[in-house]
């Protein structure tokens, strides 16, 4: 008989437990400690490469959310660390060294555009910025030195979607690795591995935890990467605190049902702001007149719980409206069950140049909303008069 293939929503919640009958916890039990004890200096010694020796090398506990984390992304094995910055930074700095070359995508999160401008080429490693989707700029952009192409789908803030076979296959001509943030999409709504991507990162504050209470990153791919990475995250001491693997080890158990609301409810705001006459443009991946939203239906089964929008006004217009909002937070992150609304010009692309901004098409009046799982009824409402008081104020202000 052939093997069954669990979905998505169980390998959620059992991840890559071993499902036989058995005496023991349901819930993974935290290991908080800093060292394990041994009998002797040989068991000491074999201990050295588990996950029982130190911490800082790994931990039982680290180890299960690992595991549950590479089955959802059908990886060969994934590493957790200490925030999302820690797994980007750490990844690069174990795969590419002084006097090679990346090619990234213009459109991808602030931090990781300030580490790849402003802090690699302290380390003589220097990084090409390309249009997000004009493909033949990624292929010029290549050269005999170049180790990493570096991706990011959905991108933040803009919502652009990247065609990832195409591009996998780009850097397997070109014997390149292939990394993406795949942390817009979760492991629910799109996996790259599948796509031919060699390492998938996540910020597991976001979507994975899903209920704002922890800080943590992930990457997940190849196990070669992936044990080269580990040598570092060793060295460099961005582990993930076990508490911490604990709740996010709970947070993916509900992952696939939070996902798929969000994935509604984002869809019906999106929508509705699309057709608000105070509303210049919106961007989600599948809504109507997204220029991706063929392919982002293609290799996405949803569009995730973020979006953005431009106000038909100034960036005052546009603060003055993030504050108007009662349901919507005025906070930044996203990915939890509470609605936030932000502006990435003051947060998550702040730490960038005007200039860069402006190449990336982040203006004064986008606001970034990350929908969650309230009732999208509730969440439109206080959308429409949000609107309507700021037009009415904009309004007066006019008239004055």
């Amino acid at each position: 008989m052939k093997k069954h293939q669990h979905r998505q929503e169980t390998k959620a919640v059992h991840g890559r437990a071993d499902l036989s009958k058995k005496n023991g916890p349901l819930a993974t039990p935290i290991y908080q400690t800093s060292t394990f004890e041994v009998t002797d200096n040989d068991q000491q010694l074999r201990a050295t490469h588990t996950d029982m020796f130190y911490t800082r090398y790994g931990n039982p506990t680290n180890t299960v959310a690992e595991a549950a984390i590479a089955e959802l992304e059908s990886a060969d094995a994934a590493l957790l660390f200490a925030s999302g910055m820690a797994a980007i930074t750490t990844s690069i700095l174990a795969l590419v060294k002084t006097g090679e070359h990346i090619v990234a995508q213009r459109d991808i999160y602030g931090g990781t555009t300030k580490f790849l401008s402003q802090w690699l080429p302290k380390l003589g490693v220097e990084t090409t910025f390309v249009d997000t989707v004009e493909y033949e700029q990624h292929a010029r952009a290549i050269r005999p030195n170049t180790k990493l192409l570096y991706l990011e789908s959905p991108t933040n803030p803009t919502l652009k979607v990247v065609d990832l076979r195409r591009v996998s296959t780009l850097a397997k001509q070109h014997n390149l690795i292939s990394m993406i943030d795949s942390t817009f999409a979760t492991p629910i709504n799109q996996r790259p591995v599948e796509f031919g991507i060699d390492l998938v990162m996540h910020s597991g504050t976001k979507y994975l935890g899903g209920h704002s209470d922890l800080i943590s990153g992930i990457i997940a791919g190849r196990r070669d990467l992936i044990q080269t990475i580990h040598e570092s995250r060793t060295t460099l001491g961005s582990c993930m605190d076990p508490h911490a693997a604990f709740l996010l080890l709970r947070g993916i158990k509900t992952l696939a049902v939070r996902v798929q609301r969000q994935n509604e409810n984002a869809l019906r705001v999106a929508e509705f702001l699309a057709g608000h006459r105070r509303v210049r443009r919106v961007y989600y991946p599948f809504v109507e007149r997204h220029p991706q939203r063929t392919l982002a239906m293609e290799q996405m089964s949803g569009g995730g719980g973020v979006l953005s929008f431009e106000v038909d006004g100034s960036g005052d217009d546009a603060r003055h409206l993030a504050e108007a909002l009662h349901l919507f937070t005025l906070a930044p992150s996203l990915g939890g069950v509470d609605s936030l609304v932000s502006i990435p010009v003051l947060t998550s692309h702040a730490m960038i140049s005007p200039e860069q901004r402006q190449k990336m098409g982040i203006t004064e009046q986008l606001i970034r909303l990350s929908v969650g799982i309230e009732n999208a009824d509730d969440l439109i409402s206080d959308l429409e008069q949000a609107l309507t008081v700021t037009s009415t104020a904009r309004q007066h202000a006019q008239v004055g």
